[in-house]
């Protein structure tokens, strides 16, 4: 099952809508979502701070900023035909 990972802070308006368009996305793709607050570690504070929202799709980066649904779904499908 293809792992989604969601890097977020708190107080984030786009990370919101990016989460709803995550949740949209699981009622027609089967994956696993975990979410990841980067205020919990420095090094992701550095690394995602002026991106977030980001999300990681089996650990390569395919989103940031704006999330959209149907790039993510793209990518889902892709991941699929690979197997």
């Amino acid at each position: 099952m293809p792992q989604i990972t969601l890097y977020t802070r708190n107080r984030c308006p786009l990370c919101e809508k990016a989460k709803a368009e995550l949740l949209e996305l699981k009622k027609e793709w089967d994956f696993e979502l975990k979410e990841i607050d980067i205020e919990q570690s420095d090094e992701l504070t550095e690394l995602y701070g002026l991106m977030i929202p980001v999300v990681h799709l089996d650990g390569e980066e395919v989103a940031y900023g704006m999330i959209n649904k149907f790039d993510i779904s793209n990518r889902l499908q892709e991941k699929k035909a690979d197997l």
